[in-house]
């Protein structure tokens, strides 16, 4: 299973890097509508929804998966205080950053530089940053749980 994980995070950040979404500039030049609007992002996000669209239904006509004993499909449906608070840090963190945790990741794979050659430490800050923010919600979320023991 793990090999398998693996494998998709590699293709993931190898179709990242084919696309040039590990520019943090090609994102913010997507939210710059105002500006210099660059609207790879949104065919790179298109693209990417339509494999995922028909690979999870030809998926989802399977009894089990091919490397689990069950599909493991998200049961809550509801819309609550936790999930608009983290899609806003997320949305926040992405548009002054321009970048997200999948392509900060597949950068550090490819020595986080920039497409100039130059070292590019801000990747860096952001994912340290990234396992920070990770590391205090584990923290908050056990604080949490035995709390409502």
């Amino acid at each position: 299973m793990n090999f398998a994980s693996l494998a998709v995070g590699l293709v993931f950040g190898l179709g990242l890097a084919i696309s040039g979404m590990l520019n943090p500039a090609k994102v913010l030049g997507f939210l710059d509508i105002a500006g210099a609007w660059d609207p790879t992002l949104a065919v790179v996000m298109a693209a990417g929804l339509g494999v995922n669209a028909i690979a999870y239904r030809l998926t989802m006509r399977r009894a089990t998966p091919v490397l689990a004993a069950a599909f493991q499909v998200p049961a809550r449906r509801d819309i609550d205080a936790r999930l608009l608070l983290g899609s806003a840090l997320f949305g926040v963190g992405w548009g002054l950053a321009g970048i997200c945790p999948g392509p900060a990741l597949a950068s550090l794979g490819t020595g986080a530089w920039e497409g100039g050659g130059a070292f590019e430490p801000r990747i860096l800050v952001f994912v340290a940053a990234m396992l920070g923010g990770m590391g205090l919600f584990a923290l908050f979320e056990k604080s949490g749980s035995a709390a409502r023991r």
